[in-house]
Parts: structure tokens; sequence; C-alpha cells
């Protein structure tokens, strides 16, 4: 019932569509939603469908601007998603993103802080803050987003016990990679790390949104349209953009006074122009010393 009340007022082409259920007096409740077919995100880098053809950098940027735009969109309806992983990112035969899962959102009504409620959520995704003050906020999803981000980079799981016990979590692994610029110990060199320099700069510069993502005071932590609005500088959107408009008005190939339709993944989503956050061109660290940036374990 929790999922039906939410899905119901919600459209977003980055969100599974919910397209009916049984009654109440059915003896099973069913809920239909469209079939996604090409399993999720973490089936692809580091589970069963890892080995058949990963997922390239192109791929992954996609998915997280996919990802990003359909959560901003939730927390600017009031919702918060509360289990934001790989596992609830489906991916259709063109690779487009379906968020899923609303069995554990909430309404989070405009004029509150935050909801006072018992942490739940997936192990190795929920919010340090969340987990030991009982307050969820939408900066909580924010966190979990940052998890994902360094899945995408990395191809490791968020949670792992065969790696070193203070490695366990992804998001203790990666806060410690980044903070010592160790950047070549955390991404997926599969990925053209250290040898494509386009590539190397937009994962440098993912894992530093990341960084900003897990910080354990939430309000330290960018809003997901800030995140959704840097993802796309670091792909170049905005300039890409710039200069097809520039393209447009100095050929006559767009006739004087036809509108040019908008992007579709910003048709619902605010973009913060010229609000980006600021990339540290050395270390992310320089700007963001703190004594509490290790994520908690218990998450």
């Amino acid at each position: 019932m929790n999922e039906i009340k939410i899905l119901t007022c919600l459209r977003h082409q980055n969100l599974v569509s919910l397209y009916g259920c049984t009654s109440r007096r059915s003896r099973e409740l069913l809920l239909v939603y469209e079939y996604v077919s090409n399993g999720t995100v973490a089936d692809h880098i580091h589970g069963d469908r890892a080995n058949e053809a990963p997922l390239s950098w192109p791929i992954r940027m996609n998915i997280a601007i996919e990802t990003a735009s359909a959560l901003a969109y939730l927390h600017k309806s009031d919702i918060i998603h509360r289990d934001v992983k790989t596992n609830n990112i489906l991916l259709d035969k063109n690779f487009c993103v379906k968020v899923a899962d609303f069995g554990l959102s909430r309404l989070f009504p405009n004029d509150v802080t935050h909801i006072s409620t018992a942490p739940q959520g997936t192990p190795g995704y929920v919010d340090p803050e969340y987990h030991q003050c009982y307050q969820l906020t939408n900066r909580s999803d924010v966190y979990s987003f940052g998890v994902v981000l360094i899945e995408l980079i990395s191809s490791m799981p968020a949670v792992d016990i065969s790696r070193h016990r203070h490695e366990i979590n992804l998001a203790n692994l990666a806060i410690s990679r980044i903070q010592r610029c160790a950047f070549d110990e955390l991404m997926d060199p599969s990925l053209g790390f250290g040898s494509d320099a386009e590539v190397t700069r937009m994962t440098t510069s993912v894992a530093e949104l990341a960084f900003r993502c897990l910080q354990l005071d939430k309000d330290l932590r960018p809003s997901m349209d800030e995140v959704f609005a840097f993802l796309k500088e670091i792909r170049g959107d905005e300039e890409l953009e710039f200069e097809n408009k520039m393209e447009t008005n100095d050929n006559n190939s767009v006739q004087r006074g036809v509108k040019i339709p908008p992007s579709p993944e910003t048709d619902d989503v605010l973009l913060l122009k010229n609000k980006y956050l600021q990339s540290s061109p050395n270390a992310v660290t320089d700007m963001w010393i703190s004594g509490s940036t290790t994520a908690s374990s218990s998450g």
C-alpha cells in the first residue's frame, strides 16, 4: 500500500512505472510493474553479468546521471526513497535507468527538518547519522547514492566481508583512498583510468563528488539537485548545450521562432544554474578537513 500511495502520484522516465494492483479483497496482494529486461546495476558491475560484457564508462556515467535525476525528482516531490542501492536500479535493453522498490519510501513534509523513525535500509548504504540518531532526511538518500557512485567507479560491492575489517563497508574503503589521493587503488582499471585522460578526469571528479555525499555530517552533503547538476557538468552536458545553442544561432538550420524542446531529463528537475559544487584541483580533503570523515561501519 505504501508503494501504491507513492507511485500513483509520480511520473518520471527513470522511475519504474506501476501499472496496477489487486484489490484488498484478493487472497494474494500483487503489484504489477512495467517489465525491465536487463537486470540491475549490481548484476552488471559485480554480479552474474559482470563477466559477460562489463559496462563501459559512458554507460556508467549515464546510469549515475539518470539515477540522480530520478532521486532529485523524488525529493522535489517530498519523497525519500530510503533504500537507494545498485540492486534497486534496474536497466532496460538500452541501459536506461529505472529506479525501483519503494517499499521503504516515506513522504517527507516540506515543513519539517527530519522524520524520527527506526533506521531501515540495506547494510553498506544506510546513512550513519540516520543509523545513530534515528533522524531520516533527504540527505540520507544522498549518502546512499554516494555509495552507488563508488560502486560505479570501482566495480566493488557495497559490503564485502573478505576485505580488511576496516574496509568491509565500501564507504570506509573509498574515503580512505580518496583522502590519500590513492585513486588508482579505488578505480576499476578496465574503465580506462590512467590510460584515458578524459575517463581519468571524470572518474576522479565522480570520486570527489562521492566523497562529499559520504560525509558523516548530513549538512556537509550536497542536495540531490546539486549532485545531478554536478554530474552533468562532469560529463560536459552544460558545455555541449551551450555549443549547440551557439551553432543554432550561427546558422539558419532552425527557423526563427521555432522553440527547441528541452532535454527530457530536465523536465522534472530544476537545475541549479551557476551554483555547481567547486571541485578541488588537487585533493578533495583540502576543503573538507574534518575529524569525522570516516564512515560508520554499522550502516
